[in-house]
């Protein structure tokens, strides 16, 4: 009764036309976890999930057409995506015609391609979705990170369709999927020294992409010749005017630092810097990027300034995911020539685009820089 009340397959299933007569009844094709917290809804209205289980619960919510159940799976989901299972959560979602989680899985996805590429759920996918993701125009990586990715999936295909892992058979599991990789348009070098020893090219097409790479008559080739459009990043300007004055501003291997938060998820790409106030110089910087105190991401690098006040970027190795409502703490160390431009008139509230981001100040800041005025003027971010 309390099944067939919370659920109209459960109800067909007891009392409908077609009712099962049978005192216990099979079901083959739900997980007994997936089972149970489904029937701990229906009975208590808990829901009870977990990482290793949601999935199955998601597939038990949609064949019982529990509503609530499926959104609560969903919301979890979303919560959890991250670029490391990103792939399969889209396979999934694709699978269960849940489109915003759709539509969240290629935010990640695209905004940080390489590391989902290079994840060891995109090996899992399905030949659907890996055709899919391999012809997305807004994958933000190089073509040789798509080629390399599509490799590790067809040896993973090979052997799970138990095939001997082959140059020939890696060729038979990709199908067209090998020809939506757009070859031509990675640098000659990575050409090179990566497909074109991968052995999964026929000698043909290896020798008509050099010459397409080389001759002024260019072959014809079965491969995409335009490049992905990638995503274009964002900038969230702070100040609203900058300066400079011959006693300060001083860089000297001390920190500035300033906390943010953002009211929808987005990926922070780097920081963008001012320079020296007195001519062209050479800066080397470290930027950081926190949360709670636990550093997410660093790099160590340089860069030039040309004696103007523009911002110049420094970019984190791999884009990081940002949550919304979260303060988080951008630093940069900067060692170079000691007089620089510095930002005025900053603003707590700045709205980018869909994204408002909010400032305040960091104890982490040892320079002086603040919400009023200081360094590190830009964030730069997809969203």
């Amino acid at each position: 009764y309390v099944l067939a009340v919370g659920s109209s397959v459960f109800y067909a299933m007891f009392y409908g036309d077609l009712a099962e007569v049978k005192s216990e009844i099979h079901i083959p094709d739900v997980e007994p976890a997936a089972f149970l917290i489904l029937l701990k809804y229906m009975y208590s209205d808990e829901i009870d999930l977990e990482a290793d289980t949601v999935l199955a619960t998601l597939y038990a919510a949609k064949k019982y057409i529990v509503p609530a159940l499926a959104k609560a799976c969903v919301n979890f989901l979303e919560t959890s995506l991250e670029a490391k299972n990103a792939c399969v959560l889209l396979s999934q979602s694709r699978l269960f015609e849940e489109p915003e989680l759709t539509q969240r899985c290629w935010e990640v996805i695209d905004a940080q391609a390489e590391m989902a590429l290079r994840s060891e759920g995109f090996c899992e996918i399905d030949r659907q979705t890996l055709e899919i993701i391999v012809t997305r125009e807004a994958l933000n990586t190089k073509e040789a990170v798509v080629f390399e990715a599509v490799l590790n999936w067809a040896e993973a295909e090979c052997k799970r369709q138990g095939l001997p892992v082959t140059p020939r058979n890696k060729r038979h599991v990709l199908g067209r999927a090998l020809y939506l990789v757009r070859i031509p348009t990675m640098t000659l070098e990575e050409f090179a020294n990566g497909a074109a020893q991968s052995d999964i090219l026929t000698l043909e097409e290896t020798h008509s992409i050099f010459l397409w790479y080389t001759a002024t008559n260019k072959p014809r080739l079965d491969f995409p010749l335009t490049k992905r459009k990638g995503l274009a990043p964002q900038r969230c300007h702070r100040f609203q005017s900058s300066a400079y004055r011959s006693n300060q501003w001083r860089y000297r291997g001390r920190c500035d630092s300033i906390q943010f938060a953002v009211d929808r998820r987005v990926f922070i790409a780097g920081l963008g810097l001012y320079g020296s106030s007195s001519g062209k110089a050479e800066y080397s910087v470290k930027i950081e990027l926190k949360r709670l105190g636990v550093v997410l991401a660093q790099n160590l690098t340089k860069f030039m300034s040309d004696g103007s006040s523009n911002t110049f970027p420094v970019w984190f190795e791999h884009p990081v995911q940002v949550e919304q409502d979260t303060f988080y703490t951008a630093s940069a160390v900067l060692d170079g020539s000691e007089l620089s431009y510095f930002g005025q008139e900053g603003m707590t509230e700045v709205q980018c685009g869909k994204v408002a981001f909010q400032f305040q100040c960091s104890s982490d800041s040892t320079n002086g820089t603040g919400v009023q005025g200081g360094q590190i003027p830009e964030l730069i971010f997809y969203a």
